[in-house]
């Protein structure tokens, strides 16, 4: 895709019109590959743009929820259709703005064709249970019901993928939404958005503000008209919107940090294990919620699992996403940047011994981009920061351990609990790590990412508030569950006291 000398502008998506903010604000979008490559402006939305967007989605529930669930659902599956053709299109797009390579690119688009195939079957299966009651003549079942209006606000690193986990069930349920897209990828998320109109979304049903996150995300949170909030990104932004939620008792579901652990054990299969943790540390250049940060390395193999580590990361090819030989892309902005080094800084402070990396990848095609060197460090013992803090980068640390029993505990030593993996021989080994491990997911030889769309996603401790997107769990999060009692006695019964007379008498 050629640059753009005057860059166009896109709008705001209002009760099914395409329109300017109304602050008169706007800002760039820029390829994170290349700053002087400015890809639109957008509008820099406020308060007044929040609240016209949630009336317009308030007005479409009165009739969206009424729409039957499996006609909804015919929605979604045009969605996938048009996704299928354009992928090509929206993966070079989603690469030119978020930086990850074009094969992660694809991978991106492709999950959100599978999250829209999954809701065009979901609408046919939104059920409740039907369960005998304890009195005769009396029928009793749950149904799902829609909430209302859901805030819908999602990260910059899978720009399409985690929107289609929020928008596509929240749609199939029967709610409309207000969706607020990360400011660093808010084109191809306005293109998701088209396509949704394209395949038969009514207007109000989907509404789209561009903006920041403390003008027009905490103005989706505080809005009384908007019934759920669905949050992914730092667990310290997430707090502040959980805190607000509970105040008003929204329903709010997050999804948050990760300081994700790979256990490579004695009998691991090593060049197994050097693959998945580079994947797991260096794929979206480190920029995954999932994203391999620790090897925690059983010490009889670390001398072979180390060479084999080191050579591959250093022979791994920085540069723009957009060249098919290219394994890691850029970070996605400057400041991005320089908290990464900022962590590596800190690590070296505080002795941990650098292998390779450290330092921003720069000259010849990475001079304009925000490129970072793929980084490891050993010697990191599992208290320290390297092996605490969310570094979201190309960043990982190797902690040593005698025993699988220090290598569980090395892997919980963490306040985050989203992923992890294990590479062992051991059958015995390997259940007991799934009955032990403090996260949501756990891969046996593995990486630490590569979750499938029709499973629930997410984790324990701070990585988010219990709820989980993926699968049929996230439907869960979309619907009420409403109880439903038809007496047909003709005659009043009283549960518990009508049914248990006779034992007081």
């Amino acid at each position: 895709m050629p640059k753009t000398s005057t860059p166009s502008r896109h709008f705001n998506l209002i009760g099914g019109k395409w329109v300017p903010s109304k602050t008169g604000r706007w800002f760039e979008d820029r390829n994170p590959a290349d700053r002087d490559d400015v890809l639109a402006e957008l509008p820099k939305s406020g308060a007044e743009d929040v609240d016209l967007a949630v009336k317009a989605a308030k007005k479409a529930f009165a009739t969206w929820r009424l729409v039957p669930a499996p006609k909804r659902a015919e929605i979604m599956g045009r969605a996938a259709a048009i996704l299928r053709e354009r992928k090509e299109e929206l993966s070079r797009l989603l690469t030119r703005e978020m930086g990850k390579v074009l094969e992660e690119g694809r991978g991106d688009v492709q999950e959100t064709i599978d999250t829209a195939a999954y809701a065009a079957g979901a609408g046919t299966r939104l059920m409740g249970e039907t369960v005998p009651s304890e009195l005769p003549d009396k029928f009793a079942m749950t149904i799902r019901a829609p909430l209302g209006v859901c805030g819908l606000i999602s990260p910059w690193n899978f720009p399409t993928a985690i929107p289609s986990w929020k928008l596509f069930p929240a749609l199939t349920c029967g709610n409309t939404v207000v969706f607020k897209p990360a400011s660093d990828t808010p084109i191809v998320a306005t293109e998701l958005v088209k396509i949704l109109e394209e395949a038969g979304v009514p207007p109000g049903v989907v509404n789209l503000v561009h903006g920041g996150g403390g003008e027009v995300g905490m103005g989706i949170v505080n809005h009384k008209d908007v019934a759920l909030i669905s949050f992914t990104g730092s667990s310290d932004v997430g707090r502040t919107i959980a805190e607000s939620c509970g105040r008003s008792l929204k329903r709010c579901s997050l999804e948050l940090g990760g300081k994700n652990a790979s256990i490579v054990m004695d009998d691991a299969d090593l060049e197994l294990a050097v693959d998945g943790a580079i994947w797991g540390a260096f794929g979206t250049t480190g920029q995954r919620c999932t994203a391999t940060s620790r090897i925690v390395l059983h010490e009889k193999v670390k001398d072979a699992y180390m060479t084999r580590l080191v050579k591959r990361a250093k022979e791994l090819k920085i540069g723009p996403g957009l060249d098919e030989t290219v394994k890691v892309g850029p970070l996605v902005n400057e400041e991005r940047r320089k908290e990464v080094h900022g962590w590596v800084e800190r690590g070296l402070k505080e002795g941990a011994k650098l292998l390779c990396g450290g330092k921003v990848a720069a000259g010849g095609a990475l001079k304009k981009g925000w490129f970072y060197e793929p980084t490891i460090f050993d010697g990191v013992k599992a208290g320290d920061t390297l092996a605490q803090e969310e570094i979201f980068g190309p960043v990982l640390s190797v902690i040593t351990v005698k025993t699988f029993e220090e290598a569980i505990e090395a892997l919980n030593n963490s306040r985050y609990g989203l992923s992890s993996s294990i590479y062992t021989q051991d059958v015995n080994r390997a259940f007991r790590a799934i009955r032990d491990v403090e996260t949501g997911i756990l891969y046996v030889n593995s990486s630490t990412i590569g979750a499938e769309n029709h499973l629930p996603f997410g984790g324990m401790k701070e990585t988010g508030n219990g709820h989980r997107e993926g699968g049929w769990t996230a439907y869960d999060i979309y619907t009420e569950i409403r109880t439903v009692y038809v007496d047909y006695s003709g005659k009043l019964q009283r549960a518990q006291i009508d049914n248990r007379k006779a034992e007081t008498q």
